[in-house]
């Protein structure tokens, strides 16, 4: 129930992005969510793409600094109170939310929450327990 992202890390300056981009477009890999964060002299771009290995080996044969980390996706109306409900959840089981970024389907009724959390499994267990849909790495990919 895992979903592996990648994070780059780009220094903060026009341009550093699209050559990350255009190198996953060459590739035709598919780009499904995004997380930019920055700083004065560097950003952190996280993606979930649609093949993780073979994106951070294109993107590190071009030089770039990748690290694979793990996350979850976790499946929620979209209604208000949806995402209360579910740092709640964590909250009560003490699983630490390091950040988190989310996206809504093409059918505009759920959104689906990528977190990063500590520790992972316990916060997978306690959504899942909760009656959430966290959902496996492999339908995230292909959405």
């Amino acid at each position: 129930m895992k979903v592996e992202q990648l994070s780059l890390f780009l220094e903060n300056k026009p341009g550093t992005m699209v050559k990350a981009t255009k190198v996953l477009s060459e590739a035709k890999i598919n780009i499904r969510a995004l997380f930019l964060a920055e700083t004065s002299d560097f950003g952190i771009l996280r993606l979930i793409v649609n093949d993780v290995d073979a994106a951070k080996a294109v993107l590190q044969n071009q030089g770039f600094i990748v690290r694979k980390t793990e996350v979850l996706a976790v499946e929620v109306p979209d209604t208000p109170g949806g995402l209360n409900n579910i740092l709640e959840t964590l909250s009560e089981k003490a699983v630490n939310v390091e950040y988190m970024y989310a996206y809504v389907e093409k059918s505009g009724e759920n959104a689906i929450i990528i977190i990063r959390c500590d520790p992972i499994d316990v916060g997978i267990a306690a959504l899942q327990n909760n009656g959430f849909t966290v959902l496996p790495g492999e339908k995230v990919y292909g959405m």
